[in-house]
């Protein structure tokens, strides 16, 4: 059971990776940003303590415990059916658990958050088919991304601030799609409507970012521009990636969790989990 937390508010990051596939307390954090607002004494953003979820007799999570620290990059990975999906639905709201715990910071109870509170508190999430407004131009899909009154009257009067356009050429810096920020979104290539897309996240400020197969379908030099873009956003932001590319997985990642049957196989670095014989028995094959 966890403890009541304490109100305080230091940051007191951890830095010793987890020792026991996902049942530790201390997540791997690296400490560079502390979440604003957000009680993250521990040095750990995210934690699920003793997961289950079940469809129709289906466990799709088992007891399953997982701790992402402040500034962290990590990576899940593991076969189809694994449970990464229906684990950040959990995370973001969309799934209720059947029972554990579910905290974003010391205090949050995701559990009993709505999927708009949860959003609304720091959590960005990506899925994997670009969801973007594809008759808006670039700029205008990053504007409608804004943290801003959404009612109809206040959207009829809005006008951006200055700080508010400098911080979307900011992020239009960010994702390389200066040149194109009055192109309609419809007409960028698959790659660019990913990176418009986590630009629109970007853009609220996330404290914890979840990106599901973020660079499927993309070409080679998109992936590694990825890449680069993620190794940038750690330490400012906290990053959990969904991948089945090993390749892009190893250029990126701090810390790299296996899930198998809805529960933590192996954690570790990617080396250590490609080592794991029954990382390579049930997911990597040999």
């Amino acid at each position: 059971m966890r403890a009541t937390p304490v109100p305080e508010f230091m940051l007191e990051p951890a830095f010793n990776p987890n020792s026991d596939a996902g049942t530790s307390r201390e997540a791997v954090g690296l400490g560079s940003a502390a979440a604003k607002g957000l009680d993250v004494r521990h040095g750990t953003i995210l934690t699920l303590e003793g997961i289950n979820v079940s469809f129709d007799g289906f466990k799709a999570l088992t007891d399953l415990n997982l701790y992402i620290g402040v500034g962290e990059l990590r990576c899940i990975i593991g076969p189809n059916g694994a449970g990464k999906t229906t684990m950040m639905d959990v995370i973001t709201g969309k799934t209720r658990p059947d029972n554990g715990h579910a905290y974003f910071g010391e205090t949050l109870d995701l559990t009993q958050m709505s999927e708009v509170e949860i959003a609304q508190s720091g959590i960005g999430r990506k899925f994997q088919k670009p969801t973007v407004f594809e008759a808006l131009s670039v700029f205008e899909n990053l504007e409608l991304a804004l943290k801003t009154n959404k009612s109809v009257w206040a959207s009829l009067r809005a006008k951006l601030s200055g700080e508010q356009k400098a911080r979307i050429d900011e992020v239009l810096a960010t994702i390389k799609l200066e040149s194109s920020r009055q192109r309609p979104a419809g007409l960028l290539s698959h790659g660019q409507k990913q990176f418009l897309e986590i630009g629109m996240l970007l853009v609220q400020d996330p404290q914890l970012l979840l990106l599901d197969e973020p660079v499927a379908g993309m070409t080679d030099a998109e992936t590694e521009f990825t890449a680069e873009l993620f190794k940038s956003l750690a330490r400012k932001h906290s990053l959990m990636v969904v991948e089945h590319d090993m390749g892009f997985v190893g250029s990126i990642a701090d810390h790299v969790t296996v899930l198998h049957q809805g529960s933590v196989l192996a954690e570790g670095s990617l080396a250590q989990v490609q080592a794991d014989e029954r990382v390579i028995e049930v997911y990597l094959g040999r």
